[in-house]
């Protein structure tokens, strides 16, 4: 269109439309946020109730800086995009390695198969007394253990299949017990727990072998609780050389927390993490608009045991899954 074209069509009155501007899309302030995100993780500087909530989730933040990567790229942000995917294979990075099973010990005790569920107070009592017979169970952490949970599950069987037990049930989800296949004594002054109970006991395998096992449960780092969380995963005992430690609960912790990786750094392993799982997710369960998003439930062993096998099981009536793990004792 000329220059005369345009002063004919003003002076009919039909003067030209004036372009849209294009809106911008803020991927700056995205990208900004998800990479102040991956330095605290990468850092372990997470400090306070949110900063430690949001790092449960970092395997969603990793696809979070990929779609900004991608919506970037379409919207023709040049610098924008690749920030956003150098983001991602930073968080990428920290997580990717939970796919992939790592090297185990060569133990050649006596195994030992775990089972942790928080059950939630309500979980169905049928389905977790199958699991400890199809799955063997030797030890089982029962979570969230009220009484009426208790006596649900010695009506189903689970007394006859695991006779001896810690049990510090309570009317309420503070409640927690270790119920065992072969005799226990229980551990009153291993540690100091805080909030909901946490029982230890002490065992020996027909194999050979002493086994010291905790029923973990702190309570979760939301609001001022996240402080006790802290103190709850700095408190739990650390591996001993005279026996093996075997922790198993929920965490209300992931591998994306400093606190948890801290205890692991003492000398224990994830089991899940061992085998590849470590990114199966525990949490929430059972609901029909959120599916599981995050691995807060985990067994926990002393390094010199080699994790064989671990399955991610769901349980109906609760909003946990379980986890089974198969390990063998140095």
């Amino acid at each position: 269109m000329n220059a005369t074209t345009e002063i004919e069509r003003a002076a009919a009155g039909d003067a030209p439309k004036p372009r849209k501007r294009r809106r911008r899309w803020p991927a700056w302030t995205v990208v900004a946020l998800l990479a102040l995100w991956a330095v605290i993780r990468i850092g372990g500087w997470e400090q306070g109730s949110f900063p430690t909530q949001l790092m449960t989730v970092t395997p969603i933040g990793a696809g979070l800086a990929a779609l900004t990567a991608l919506l970037s790229l379409l919207r023709r942000n040049r610098w924008a995009a690749p920030a956003a995917a150098l983001v991602c294979v930073a968080m990428v990075a920290v997580v990717v390695p939970r796919t992939v099973g790592a090297e185990q010990p060569a133990a050649k005790g006596a195994p030992l198969r775990v089972l942790s569920i928080n059950l939630f107070g309500q979980a169905d009592a049928k389905t977790v007394v199958d699991l400890v017979r199809k799955y063997d169970i030797e030890v089982f952490s029962a979570l969230e253990l009220t009484y009426d949970e208790a006596a649900r599950l010695d009506a189903a069987g689970l007394t006859q299949l695991l006779p001896h037990r810690v049990s510090q049930a309570e009317a309420d989800v503070h409640g927690s017990g270790i119920y065992a296949k072969y005799p226990v004594t229980e551990l009153p002054g291993l540690f100091t727990p805080l909030g909901p109970n946490m029982p230890a006991a002490t065992f020996t395998l027909p194999g050979g072998g002493k086994v010291e096992y905790v029923a973990i449960h702190p309570n979760p780092p939301l609001g001022r609780m996240e402080q006790e969380w802290n103190t709850n995963l700095r408190n739990l005992p650390s591996p001993s050389p005279s026996a093996v430690r075997v922790l198993a609960g929920d965490f209300n912790a992931s591998l994306d927390h400093r606190s948890f990786r801290n205890l692991l750094d003492r000398g224990y392993v994830d089991a899940a993490d061992q085998v590849g799982k470590g990114l199966i997710p525990t949490w929430p369960n059972n609901r029909s608009v959120i599916p599981p998003i995050i691995s807060i439930d985990h067994v926990v062993a002393d390094r010199r045991v080699a994790v064989n096998r671990v399955e991610i099981l769901d349980v109906p009536g609760t909003d946990h899954r379980g986890v089974f793990a198969e390990l063998r004792l140095p």
